[in-house]
C-alpha cells in the first residue's frame, strides 16, 4: 500500500508539473496570436485553451477518486471511476467533432515568429534603436494608405504576414510598429478598421436593411460574438444599440 501511494503521488506531481507548462505555453501562443493574427486564427487559440481547461477539470476529477480510494470511502471513488469513463466518451466525441469541422485548428504557429517583446531586447542589446525608429514614420505610412487603399482587413483570416508580403516591409519589422510602436496587438489593429467600416455602413442610411449579422461578414468578422465584443470595446456600446442612437 504504501508503494502504491507513492506511485500516485508521483504521478500526480507529473501531471501537475505538466499542466503549470500547458498553460505556462498557452500564454506565450495567445501573445503570439495577437500579435501576428486576426479573426479566424484566434479561434485556434480559444479552443485550445478550451481542450486544456476540459482536460484539468478531468484530472481533478481523477485526483479526487485517488484521494478517496484510500481513505474510507473507497466505494466513492468507484463511482466516480464510471462517472469519469463516461466523461471521457464524451470529451472525445467532442475532439473529433472539433478535428472535423475545423481541421485549421491544427496548424502549428509559424516557428520563425517571436513575441516583440523579445524583439525589442534584441535590438536594444545590439544598439539599433535609432536605425530603427527613423525608419518607423516612412513604415507607417506605407502601411496606413495600403490599409485604407486595398481593405485586407476584409479578409476574415488576415495575417501579419500577408501583409507583409503584400507591402514588402519584414514581419519582423511590421510587428515592431504595430506591436510595440503603435501600442496595439496586431488583432486590435485589424478590428479597429473592421468596426471604422462598419460604423460607417450602420451610419448609411442606404443600407438600413442590412442586418448586423450581414454587415459583420462584410467588414471581415467572422463571428456575432467577437463582432460585438470588439465593436463594444471600441465604441462602448453594441451595433445595435449605436444605430439606435444615431
Amino acid at each position: 500500500m504504501i508503494e502504491l501511494k507513492f506511485n500516485h503521488i508521483l504521478i500526480h506531481i507529473q501531471f501537475f508539473i505538466y499542466f503549470i507548462a500547458v498553460f505556462i505555453i498557452l500564454k506565450k501562443a495567445k501573445k503570439l496570436y495577437l500579435e501576428n493574427y486576426a479573426g479566424t486564427n484566434i479561434n485556434s487559440y480559444n479552443w485550445l485553451f478550451q481542450f486544456t481547461i476540459v482536460l484539468t477539470i478531468l484530472y481533478l476529477i481523477a485526483l479526487f477518486k485517488n484521494i478517496f480510494k484510500f481513505s474510507d470511502y473507497s466505494n466513492i471513488s468507484e463511482w466516480i471511476k464510471v462517472g469519469l469513463l463516461i466523461l471521457q466518451l464524451f470529451i472525445i466525441c467532442w475532439y473529433l467533432f472539433k478535428a472535423l469541422n475545423n481541421p485549421n485548428l491544427f496548424r502549428n504557429i509559424d516557428s520563425k515568429l517571436k513575441l516583440v517583446s523579445d524583439i525589442v531586447l534584441e535590438i536594444k542589446n545590439n544598439n539599433q534603436v535609432m536605425a530603427i525608429e527613423k525608419e518607423f514614420n516612412s513604415t507607417l505610412l506605407k502601411l496606413q494608405n495600403y490599409m485604407i487603399e486595398k481593405k485586407p482587413y476584409l479578409n476574415p483570416s488576415i495575417t501579419i504576414q500577408n501583409i507583409s508580403d503584400d507591402i514588402e516591409i519584414p514581419v519582423r519589422d511590421l510587428s515592431l510598429l504595430i506591436n510595440h510602436k503603435l501600442g496595439q496587438h496586431f488583432f486590435d489593429f485589424i478590428n479597429t478598421y473592421r468596426i471604422e467600416n462598419a460604423m460607417k455602413i450602420l451610419k448609411d442610411s442606404t443600407k438600413k436593411e442590412e442586418t448586423v449579422l450581414e454587415i459583420l461578414y462584410e467588414v471581415g468578422f467572422n463571428s456575432k460574438s467577437s463582432f460585438n465584443t470588439a465593436f463594444k470595446k471600441y465604441t462602448g456600446t453594441t451595433p445595435t444599440s449605436y444605430r439606435k442612437q444615431l
